[in-house]
């Protein structure tokens, strides 16, 4: 029989280098046990060339700067990092209610595409693979009431794209193209390939 405290001792640390409760709740729905190490990235300081670029720049150098940390010395490290693609721009957090509203009257009745770039990193081996899941968002026609309403909670403040998938504009979305957890912030399937490029199968890291 297996020893689960033998098994628990065996198994990889995963670091998250996010901050983001999204996140860490999809990676802990799924078996996963990881630690948090906020990568404290200067997202305004990194360009590319697209959106899809941008989120996958992002999430390396948020695993990049975390894995250098002693903290997460011997570890399997996941940066990650979502913009929504609309008009060929690259949307990240809006800096203020009026962004924020704006950015929701500008996407009604309409469709974008969340970007959500993703890293992992082994720590221990140095191996290293990145990718960018793509996801289409079909967004609904909430009225200008709704939106004011929506804005005042916050909650677009904090998220990319101004919008969650699991939140208080669930009911705003329409329906989307691809994986859902991708539009909460980490694509599970994704994930589970890019573990295996850097040697590790995703149920080694079961709880």
């Amino acid at each position: 029989m297996t020893d689960p405290q033998a098994a628990a001792s065996s198994r990889r640390r995963l670091v998250l280098g996010s901050a983001s409760p999204a996140r860490l709740g999809l990676l802990r729905q799924a078996g996963l046990v990881p630690e948090v190490v906020v990568s404290g990235v200067d997202e305004d300081g990194i360009t590319a060339g697209s959106p899809a670029e941008l989120a996958r720049l992002l999430a390396e150098a948020k695993a990049d700067a975390v894995s250098v940390r002693p903290e997460a010395a011997d570890a399997l490290v996941v940066g990650c990092d979502s913009v929504l693609e609309l008009d060929g721009q690259a949307l990240g957090k809006p800096a203020d209610a009026e962004e924020a509203t704006a950015r929701w009257k500008a996407m009604r009745g309409r469709s974008g595409v969340l970007r959500t770039g993703h890293c992992v990193i082994d720590t221990r081996s140095g191996r290293r693979a990145s990718a960018t899941a793509s996801t289409t968002v079909r967004f609904g026609e909430p009225s200008d009431a709704e939106i004011a309403a929506y804005v005042a909670s916050g909650e677009p403040l904090k998220v990319a794209g101004a919008f969650t998938l699991d939140g208080r504009s669930a009911p705003f979305i329409e329906g989307i193209e691809g994986d859902h957890g991708n539009v909460i912030g980490l694509s599970l399937p994704l994930l589970r390939r890019l573990l295996a490029e850097v040697g590790t199968e995703i149920t080694e890291l079961w709880a």
